[in-house]
């Protein structure tokens, strides 16, 4: 994969296909690949004429792998976002994000609104505003010697998760401090670009999404059937909420 520099922090992308460029970014545990390839979101996009660009966070996958909590905050992994897209020469494109890469979307549009045409938020309600009460579990489950000794059914979701993409859990539990940084009720109301909020069915994580796309200025909220957080990520429903909503909100 290529690299650039953000920072001085070496991130990888990928370009897919040609056409009208899209930026999605993955949540916390995850990568490029495991979110959008694998899930069948690039070949999705890359059908329709989009050319899909993924990248990996700081501290996953292939990207530079940080220990210091203070590199986390979700609205400096925005900047990697914005610096991407400098770096391809891009001005303007709508971008997807779930979970935390929808929390990292959330402030790529709140700081750099000229930069997003459009944005959805896949796995991220009401709780990008009040935040998440299992960060303290989840870095635990990453942090214990094996698997046995994860308890709490939250941990066990994410240990397993990042054992099986071999993941540095050591760099993720330092992710998971501050790249949960709640965005205050205000800062919400300022967003004015054109946001999909979609959330499973049965996600006990992301918060509800019609409360959030209340708060939005400019938003709509989809429902995804009959899925939780860890199974809505590429869910045919979800693909083609976003098709109509991108084909409403061509930037």
């Amino acid at each position: 994969m290529p690299t650039f520099l953000s920072n001085g922090i070496a991130i990888a992308y990928e370009t897919h296909g040609e056409g009208p460029p899209i930026l999605l970014i993955h949540g916390f545990g995850s990568s490029g690949k495991v979110n959008w390839i694998d899930t069948g979101w690039v070949k999705t996009l890359t059908d329709v004429g989009y050319q899909a660009i993924t990248f990996d966070n700081r501290g996953h996958g292939a990207s530079r792998k940080l220990y210091d909590t203070q590199l986390y905050f979700a609205h400096d992994m925005a900047e990697d976002a914005l610096h991407l897209l400098d770096h391809l020469g891009i001005e303007r494109c709508p971008v997807i994000g779930y979970s935390m890469g929808a929390r990292i979307a959330a402030y790529f549009c709140l700081n750099h609104p000229d930069r997003v045409s459009a944005a959805v938020f896949g796995g991220m309600g009401r709780n990008l505003v009040t935040g998440l009460e299992d960060s303290e579990e989840i870095i635990s489950a990453l942090t214990a010697e094996s698997l046995d000794q994860v308890t709490g059914r939250t941990g066990r979701q994410f240990r397993i998760f990042a054992d099986h993409n071999k993941a540095d859990r050591a760099a993720l539990a330092a992710c998971m401090v501050n790249s949960r940084e709640p965005m205050s009720e205000a800062d919400v109301r300022r967003i004015a670009t054109p946001i999909l909020v979609a959330v499973g069915e049965t996600d006990d994580m992301a918060g509800s999404a019609q409360e959030l796309a209340q708060l939005l200025p400019n938003a709509e909220a989809f429902t995804i059937p009959r899925r939780d957080h860890m199974r809505a990520t590429g869910d045919p429903a979800f693909k083609s909420a976003t098709l109509d909503f991108l084909s409403r909100h061509p930037g």
